[in-house]
């Protein structure tokens, strides 16, 4: 199992998938995978989502999380699925523990400092800044970054194909999380290839 920060690091950006119909989970993986996004975030935030998560296990190259893990319940439930790696909008110290418990790659969500200590005091330093623009944006990152020169983010949240080399320009900031990558609506897998492939030069940019 790869860590988070192997992860973090894999992608300049992680699709943040919200999907209806468990149909469309193998066409947008297939897709998001050539186009050379390979780690995949499903949200459960759809009744879909945990038969969206072993649909997308088969397609070779997909590494996929789930997000939206509010507590422990979700966390098992997203693990007995299939899920590599877990996203939470938060930090708590339920999900915590038992994210470091069950030993899986996880990437709680961060928005000020008292939520970076406690993950601290976890021994995690690797966070999702969220919600990115709604928190701050950029230039909260920056001031977040000063005394926490250890930690890296994700940030997730209102970020834009256009705003998302702004924040990848940042030292503290391995990748994003964007929803913007598969299109809403019946998947055209060319498309999300051609926007995949897009966003995965977003680093190099």
């Amino acid at each position: 199992m790869t860590s988070i920060d192997a992860l973090m690091r894999s992608v300049p950006v992680i699709p943040v998938l919200v999907i209806e119909d468990v149909a469309h989970a193998e066409p947008i993986a297939r897709a998001l995978v050539a186009g050379g996004l390979t780690a995949l975030e499903v949200t459960l935030r759809t009744p879909a989502a945990l038969e969206v998560i072993r649909a997308m296990r088969q397609v070779e190259g997909a590494v996929v999380g789930a997000g939206t893990v509010l507590n422990p319940r979700d966390l098992d439930a997203a693990l007995q699925a299939g899920a590599q790696f877990i996203v939470s909008p938060g930090l708590t110290e339920p999900l915590t523990r038992a994210a470091l418990d069950r030993g899986v790659p996880y990437l709680p969500g961060v928005a000020n400092s008292a939520d970076i200590m406690r993950g601290l005091d976890h021994g995690l330093d690797r966070f999702k800044f969220f919600p990115a623009e709604a928190a701050g944006g950029i230039k909260a990152l920056k001031a977040l970054a000063g005394p926490f020169h250890q930690v890296r983010f994700c940030p997730t949240g209102g970020i834009t194909e256009a705003s998302a080399p702004d924040w990848l320009a940042l030292k503290p900031v391995l990748c994003v999380g964007g929803s913007w990558v598969v299109p809403a609506g019946l998947p055209d897998e060319a498309v999300i290839r051609r926007s995949a492939e897009a966003a995965a030069r977003l680093r190099a940019a």
